[in-house]
């Protein structure tokens, strides 16, 4: 399969990366020298340094041949230009543009594309469905669901203070009583696929395995309830936050429906339950006429004294969405300290998501891994349905559809797999396995694989 990718900034050089891995032909076309540079030196494809709106440039990266055509520039007009000129010129099936503006995000359906356009991907929407996702399932942690499973991966950091520190995970099952499953360890900026006889210790990253029910006992355990999350504040009244904000108080509204000819006092209580502060002066006036039923501030955060003012210690939980992204990792932590009793932060740097947990803060969405993730499964085909990556691209979690494989019927400890691989999930005619050694892997089955990233091609030609 070859993929043409316009822009090699972070977002396009990240999905090259991946793409990369899976083994499919890229071609990148940049004009910012150092981003060129950057791409040409540590990837594995032809790297053209051009203007993407030239028809001989595109035709250089192979757009007659290409099965995908990928735009994601910093720009939105650049975006959907060139994908429009890539549609009147070529034959392409697939044109994906990155495009911010959400009016133009709102234009396109299925059955008509946009300006050429087949699919546009809008990252801050992207980040806002995770972030939402992450407060219906209580921001306990960070939480990556599959395809065809109940089960869940979410992650959970040991504390000196921690039931699990310094004691084995097989000593840890017994006196839980869980199912769950360790699918690898995060440990000073490295993984460990462990073992019964592993001992967790103080600053692991435990990436887990089990369904939602478990998690909660699992979480309960070490002293983290899942609580209503009733009273938010929100933090960054961008893009983000405004996703955040209309969906939740869509909710707020169908709940309360009820409270018609209730008290003044009452109907403002309930508009408190969800608080909105923002620096800009202008983004407040906007989102106060946008959003009547929430409490909009216009305040920096970084002032201490707005937490006192607005008693937000007494909130169940803060998102932190500015476009700073150190702001929000610092913002969420604090907020931690002064009792709110969930923080999500908005970070891209891997340093920074590896460091949040360690910090407090419960959740952490990346907006780069989120459009990246959303554009492969547009791309992907066949029986590799996801990718996911960790510890910044080193080991993956690859989701798959196990087919025509000579390995059918065989017990998982009697497959040859690569180093620092282990099944961690089996979807087998709606029933959900935590597998052991002594489970077998059967055609039809779907199947969820932590390896190194460069074992990838490996398993997919055992399980295909």
């Amino acid at each position: 399969m070859h993929i043409v990718i316009l822009g090699a900034g972070s977002v396009g050089y990240h999905l090259a990366k991946q793409l990369i891995n899976e083994n499919k032909d890229v071609a990148i076309i940049e004009k910012d020298v150092k981003a060129a540079k950057r791409a040409a030196n540590y990837l594995d494809c032809m790297v053209i340094r051009d203007e993407g709106r030239n028809i001989n440039v595109l035709k250089e990266a192979g757009i007659d041949k290409a099965e995908f055509f990928i735009s994601v520039t910093d720009s939105d007009e650049v975006n959907m230009i060139t994908c429009g000129l890539v549609a009147s010129k070529s034959s392409v099936p697939n044109k994906i543009a990155r495009v911010r503006n959400i009016d133009y995000s709102q234009v396109q359906t299925p059955q008509s594309p946009f300006m050429g356009i087949d699919h546009i991907v809008n990252p801050e929407a992207e980040a806002s469905k995770v972030i939402i996702r992450s407060i219906e399932h209580g921001a306990l942690s960070d939480i990556l669901f599959f395809e065809k499973s109940k089960l869940q991966m979410r992650n959970m950091t040991i504390t000196v203070d921690s039931p699990f520190c310094n004691h084995n995970l097989q000593s840890i099952k017994a006196t839980l009583g869980v199912s769950f499953l360790i699918a690898f360890i995060l440990r000073n900026n490295d993984f460990i696929i462990p073992s019964g006889d592993t001992e967790l210790l103080e600053n692991d990253n435990l990436y887990i395995i089990s369904t939602e029910d478990m998690f909660e006992k699992i979480f309960a355990s070490a002293g983290k309830f899942r609580i209503n999350l009733n009273k938010i504040v929100i933090i960054g009244g961008g893009k983000i936050g405004s996703y955040v904000a209309e969906h939740l108080l869509r909710k707020q509204r169908r709940d309360a429906n009820f409270i018609r000819g209730f008290t003044r006092s009452f109907v403002r209580r309930l508009k408190e339950n969800l608080i909105i502060i923002d620096k800009d002066v202008e983004i407040c006036e906007t989102l106060a006429d946008r959003f009547s039923d929430a409490l909009i501030i216009n305040e920096d955060i970084s002032d201490e004294g707005i937490y006192e003012e607005g008693q937000l210690s007494e909130y169940d939980l803060l998102v932190a969405s500015t476009d700073n992204q150190e702001l929000n990792l610092i913002t969420a932590a604090y907020a931690k300290s002064i009792g709110i009793k969930r923080s999500i932060a908005v970070v891209n740097k891997y340093n920074y998501l590896n460091i949040a947990s360690k910090i407090g803060v419960d959740v952490t969405v990346s907006q780069k891994n989120s459009i990246v993730n959303s554009i492969l499964k547009l791309i992907r085909k066949g029986n590799i349905k996801n990718i996911y990556s960790f510890v910044d691209g080193k080991v993956e979690a690859i989701e798959l559809l196990v087919a025509n494989s000579p390995i059918s019927g065989n017990k998982i400890r009697n497959i040859k797999l690569p180093p620092q691989t282990l099944i961690v999930s089996i979807a087998r005619e709606g029933e959900d396995i935590l597998p052991s050694g002594d489970s077998t892997v059967e055609n039809g089955d779907h199947i969820v694989v932590i390896s190194e990233k460069e074992s990838v091609p490996k398993i997919e030609a055992i399980f295909t």
